[in-house]
């Protein structure tokens, strides 16, 4: 009988950068992981917050495989960073249902097609028989048609949907300025459906859920996520090399959770890297480390040359600028514009704007930092 045992031992490489495969090759967030769970079997919808590549969408995932959620939800996560206006949610979001839905098997599927009138023409079939989504972004004409089918469709599920939407700050870029009001409307007379909006800009998502001008007002019981402790990544790194017959020095995952202060990505990226780098029978050590991240950002140095070739040079010098500082602060101060020799204090501001816009840099609390810090350590070695 196959079993998940038998995936993971299959894997050439137990360090997951990608995806979800199993709770084994998770790690930790038990508490998370109960208190989400509690929440949503409660009846409540969460916001749930924290940076981008922190682990965010993979404890979605990994609620979805708990058997409380499993066996009594339909469960569905669409991630909506890249869509532009309603037209584009909409697609994304009925993509979604029916891709989650055909794991469930075809009648469930065909339950939520034949709901959906306004898209006949880009619903196909495939040789088994079982619908497939045709339509590409901006092929939704009448959006808010079609998001009512899909309600009615969640509204009158045999199962209730739990439905988890990432990125979601992006709706308050949409140029249809009523699109949160209508979100909103839907989401809040939908008994059948619990939904968690996940998002990685903190300001953006509290405006939107803790300001009383805003629709999603109260709506949601915020829940903050933040870097998995050093104390309980440790033993589930050191499992894995165990697994495979090899050793992982514990210094070795602490001066990697130092360098890239404990977010998940980065952590499992360079682990991967070093189990690569590690022959069975042989120890990981920490004189180890920089040749993997070297590994690392030179697969990416094509894409980051590229990156930095497209700024215009106030961007780049300042980008520069953010990197040598690790953690910036008053970027217009004189002080900071003369010890990395920028203009002015007006062409620093203007650049950084664009960064921001850009996604270059991230801002909290008046702190500025490179948002890619693959990207930060390359930029250092320019």
């Amino acid at each position: 009988m196959h079993n998940k045992t038998d995936t993971i031992m299959k894997l050439e490489n137990p360090f997951i950068v990608s995806g979800y495969v199993s709770d084994k090759l998770f790690c930790d967030r038990v508490q998370e992981t109960r208190d989400l769970t509690t929440l949503v079997v409660n009846g409540n919808h969460v916001a749930l917050l924290s940076p981008r590549r922190i682990g965010k969408t993979g404890l979605i995932c990994h609620l979805f495989e708990q058997p409380q959620i499993k066996q009594n939800y339909y469960t569905v996560l669409v991630d909506i960073y890249a869509t532009k206006n309603l037209d584009e949610f909409v697609s994304v979001l009925g993509r979604g249902i029916l891709q989650a839905l055909l794991s469930r098997g075809k009648k469930a599927a065909m339950a939520f097609v034949n709901g959906l009138q306004s898209l006949r023409s880009g619903i196909g079939f495939d040789i088994n028989g079982n619908p497939t989504w045709n339509l590409e972004l901006g092929d939704i004409h009448t959006p808010q048609v079609t998001l009512d089918e899909i309600f009615e469709y969640i509204r009158h599920a045999d199962k209730p949907c739990l439905i988890a939407i990432d990125e979601f700050q992006v709706i308050s870029h949409y140029p249809d300025s009523s699109t949160e009001a209508l979100l909103r409307t839907y989401i809040q007379h939908c008994t059948n459906a619990r939904f968690i909006f996940a998002g990685s800009q903190r300001n953006m998502m509290g405006n939107i859920f803790l300001s009383a001008a805003r629709p999603f007002y109260q709506s949601a019981t915020m829940m903050n996520i933040g870097a998995l402790p050093l104390n309980r990544y440790t033993p589930f790194a050191q499992r894995l090399f165990s697994q495979y017959g090899k050793d992982l020095d514990e210094h070795v995952v602490e001066q990697v959770y130092q360098r890239f202060e404990g977010v998940t990505w980065y952590m499992q990226r360079i682990m991967n890297q070093l189990f690569a780098q590690t022959p069975v029978g042989a120890s990981c050590t920490p004189d180890m480390i920089d040749s993997a991240i070297h590994a690392v950002l030179a697969s990416n140095s094509y894409t980051y040359e590229s990156l930095l070739f497209q700024l215009p040079l106030k961007q780049k010098a300042l980008l520069m600028a953010i990197a040598k500082a690790g953690k910036a602060t008053s970027l217009t101060s004189s002080s900071f514009i003369k010890r990395y020799h920028l203009q002015s204090a007006s062409s620093v501001q203007s650049a950084v704007k664009g960064l921001l816009d850009k996604d270059f840099i991230t801002m909290h609390l008046g702190v500025y930092e490179v948002y890619d810090k693959f990207f930060a350590q390359w930029l250092l070695q320019q």
